[in-house]
């Protein structure tokens, strides 16, 4: 990232890291790239190296998977207890097949993403507005606090209480598991820009719209897509914290109830791998984001 403009002598100097440039009087954010007029190709040993990075998972995963077969034949642990991954595969795939997984998936989709979009439209701004007002902060700080403290398993059965069944409680479940991750990013990306580059780029004219878009954005988004990338996944959380305390029959969190109820463990654990690839497929969204991103600015 190069921060562009020009001095007195309208030359091009350097500041903290940055390339400043100051064209119709306006201070802007502009990738290396761009600058560069090409995109810049990835060179074939950070491909590599990229390659092997993922073994050290996926040796892992392997490892747990060999001593979880070998504990249930060995330690003859009960089927009730732990099943076999056979087992678990079975029931995977016989759910599958049986289409009990498509609709509540989609359930638990629909409350976790509007729940992580309506928790992104409040925390952002509220967010934005603790960092540059100290009276905003004083006077709310002590709530979110509080609010923070309080865990969402307790609040949901207070909003199913006023909002009745169905899917709104548990978007506003969603909506509060994620908010205070993303507002306290916000405060610390927006509070953590170096006060120089403020400084500077008030003295060449950049307030307000200007200064929000062209400086303190880019200069706050890693810890925005940091904030976006555990909100996004701590949604699933939310809706499955929801799903519990309303004992309904759709969702994810629902399946897991009934597998809890009938004592089917290997059909507990297949939901939960559901749940795990729900949650890679949400992190993936969120790196692709990044990658976006990171092309732009």
């Amino acid at each position: 990232m190069i921060l562009i403009g020009l001095d007195e002598n309208n030359s091009i100097f350097l500041m903290k890291g940055y390339h400043v440039n100051s064209e119709n009087s306006r201070w802007c954010l502009v990738p290396m790239r761009k600058m560069q007029g090409r995109s810049i190709d990835l060179p074939v040993l950070q491909k590599v190296e990229r390659f092997f990075s993922l073994l050290p998972p996926l040796i892992v995963a392997l490892v747990l998977l060999i001593s979880w077969y070998v504990s249930i034949t060995i330690g003859h642990i009960s089927d009730l207890l732990l099943p076999t991954p056979v087992e678990v595969l079975r029931s995977l795939t016989s759910n599958i097949s049986a289409g009990v997984y498509w609709n509540n998936t989609l359930v638990t989709v629909q409350e976790s993403v509007f729940g992580f979009v309506l928790a992104l439209v409040i925390s952002l701004p509220l967010g934005y507005g603790l960092a540059k007002s100290r009276w905003l902060a004083a006077a709310i700080h002590p709530y979110l606090a509080a609010g923070q403290a309080i865990p969402a398993i307790v609040i949901a059965p207070v909003l199913v209480l006023w909002l009745g069944y169905g899917l709104i409680p548990n978007i506003v479940v969603c909506m509060l598991v994620v908010f205070f991750p993303i507002v306290i990013n916000t405060i610390l990306g927006i509070r953590t820009i170096d006060r120089e580059i403020i400084d500077a780029a008030r003295v060449e004219g950049a307030s307000g719209w200007s200064m929000l878009v062209d400086i303190e954005f880019p200069l706050a988004l890693p810890a925005l897509l940091a904030a976006i990338r555990s909100g996004f996944t701590l949604s699933i959380t939310g809706a499955l914290v929801a799903e519990f305390v309303q004992g309904g029959d759709q969702g994810l969190g629902s399946l897991l109830m009934q597998a809890l109820h009938h004592y089917d463990t290997p059909f507990m654990f297949a939901t939960l791998l559901v749940l795990a690839c729900l949650a890679v497929l949400y992190y993936v969204c969120t790196w692709l984001l990044t990658r976006l991103a990171a092309t732009m600015y």
